[in-house]
């Protein structure tokens, strides 16, 4: 961790620290804001891919969402969807093999992500995300998604009529929200006593607790065959979430779990690559 990235953390903290110790209520919503906010937006220069695909633009909730789309029309559409601070970018390659196996494919940038306009993200609104998509552009038949991403199509697919000849890949998705806001809390060395306020907001945003945005909840209700890939080592995604999904034993669920991968790097590595785009 460079040495500018230490001292924002620390200031971060303090600054905490200092409004829990005035308003646990006021600090509990500054927690919240940050939780939703990504730090960085990636804006790098457009695949060559991406520049070929065509350019498509809609609004949702006052934001401009951004996305490309390839191979229009195919006879079966797949959509990938990014995680939290990152961007469709990143998923070049397997945009370009699943062009290349004929799908229509389908890429968004989420709001307050990449090329799409807003400052926050939450899982209500990029559910929402999903499923314009799908009405827009839709029918969808198969979706692949990494970390948040799979959060959010797992909720989507919960208000999406389909059937077991459906597909989703989920890629070190964000299993249970309440596991991230305990990673944030303690990342953070967030006061306990704010949890409650903060579980208020989520409860006042979204009509729900944190417990309700849970992967392991909504697959109960996804039909879907599906491909779930985790790694052993995810910091950000822990695979202890995962294996209570795993020890449900739905015969619709697929899992390959790695080791020496990590959050990111999964989604680059070969024989994941080319499992997926096999499964799709």
């Amino acid at each position: 961790m460079k040495l500018s990235h230490r001292f924002a953390i620390s200031y971060i903290r303090t600054k905490f620290k200092l409004l829990a110790a005035i308003s646990k209520k006021k600090a509990a919503e500054k927690a919240f804001e940050l939780f939703c906010t990504p730090q960085r937006r990636n804006i790098k220069p457009l695949p060559k891919i991406f520049e070929e695909g065509e350019s498509l633009h809609f609004r949702l909730d006052g934001h401009l969402v951004h996305g490309w789309r390839w191979n229009h029309p195919a006879e079966r559409k797949v959509l990938i969807l990014h995680g939290f601070e990152s961007s469709v970018t990143n998923f070049e390659r397997y945009a370009r093999l699943l062009i290349k196996k004929g799908y229509e494919v389908l890429a968004f940038d989420a709001p307050a992500h990449g090329r799409s306009g807003g400052k926050r993200i939450n899982a209500p609104l990029y559910k929402r995300t999903i499923l314009e998509i799908n009405k827009k552009y839709g029918p969808v038949q198969s979706y692949m998604a990494h970390s948040f991403g799979g959060l959010a199509v797992s909720l989507a697919l919960e208000e999406i009529s389909h059937t077991p000849d459906y597909r989703l890949v989920l890629i070190a998705p964000a299993t249970e929200t309440s596991s991230a806001v305990d990673i944030f809390f303690r990342f953070l060395q967030l006061d306990p006593a704010l949890r409650s306020e903060f579980e208020k907001i989520i409860l006042r945003t979204g009509g729900v607790s944190s417990d309700w945005y849970s992967i392991r909840r909504a697959m109960k209700h996804i039909r879907a065959k599906v491909l779930w890939i985790h790694d052993e080592g995810d910091e950000i995604t822990p695979l202890s979430d995962v294996l209570k999904v795993k020890s449900e034993n739905y015969p619709n669920i697929e899992f390959i779990i790695t080791r020496g991968l990590g959050h990111r790097r999964i989604y680059r590595d070969n024989k994941v690559v080319n499992s997926i785009v096999e499964f799709l």
